[in-house]
């Protein structure tokens, strides 16, 4: 599947949980599909799991 349609495909899941569930439905899951797509790039090995939480405690890496 391409960027482009999986860009369309999650647009159109979170267009139908706005009309669906209102905004915080809408809030809700745009915030399970982040997260989805976050644990997808840490088990693919696109995500350096130390390097962000370095980043989110703010401690910075040259590496």
């Amino acid at each position: 599947m391409s960027a482009t349609v999986t860009g369309i495909a999650i647009g159109a899941a979170l267009a139908f949980a706005a009309l669906a569930y209102g905004f915080w439905g809408f809030i809700l899951v745009a915030l399970f599909v982040a997260i989805g797509a976050l644990v997808g790039r840490i088990v693919s090995g696109k995500t350096d799991v130390s390097g962000l939480v370095d980043a989110l405690r703010g401690r910075r890496s040259s590496s």
